[in-house]
């Protein structure tokens, strides 16, 4: 069942809508957390920043590596995927933007699978596109193709 992104004026931290949802949001492979979206996620939940830490630290050995995906409960019936999707971190030096399209694509493949296990729905911000530095333009159509397309309903939330 083909579905279209739902976009909306709002928080991705307090998602709308009837039943289990998941809020899945990029982070980076270098063990950063405390900058963008993940600030708002830490003001609500002490979980997913704790859960991330502890994964960087087991490293791949615990399945940490570009691409994956970590699902931490916050609240009955609602979720927070932690996507590794960025390689490092945006510097003054660095010309190039820490996304990487093909991590964000893989870690939306398995989302969708966890998703649809559960009858989740995803919220999310617009993923990718503030501190990783990529282009919405790039990152819509792999939401659609691995979520919306697989019968995934999405909510994009743009702050007011």
């Amino acid at each position: 069942m083909r579905m279209k992104i739902t976009y909306v004026r709002g928080d991705a931290t307090q998602p709308i809508g009837p039943g289990p949802k998941i809020i899945a949001h990029v982070s980076n492979d270098s063990g950063g957390w405390g900058a963008g979206f993940v600030v708002a996620l830490s003001r609500r939940w002490p979980q997913p920043e704790a859960a991330y830490r502890q994964w960087y630290r087991d490293g791949t050995n615990g399945g940490f590596a570009l691409g994956a995906v970590q699902l931490v409960g916050v609240e009955d019936g609602l979720w927070v995927a932690n996507m590794i999707g960025q390689h490092g971190i945006r510097s003054r030096a660095r010309t190039t933007a820490p996304v990487r399209y093909d991590a964000v694509d893989q870690a939306l493949a398995s989302l969708a699978e966890r998703a649809l296990a559960l009858s989740a729905s995803v919220h999310m911000p617009r993923i990718g596109c503030g501190l990783a530095g990529g282009r919405w333009a790039e990152i819509e159509p792999l939401i659609g193709h691995r979520l919306t397309d697989q019968g995934v309903p999405v909510t994009v939330y743009d702050l007011p």
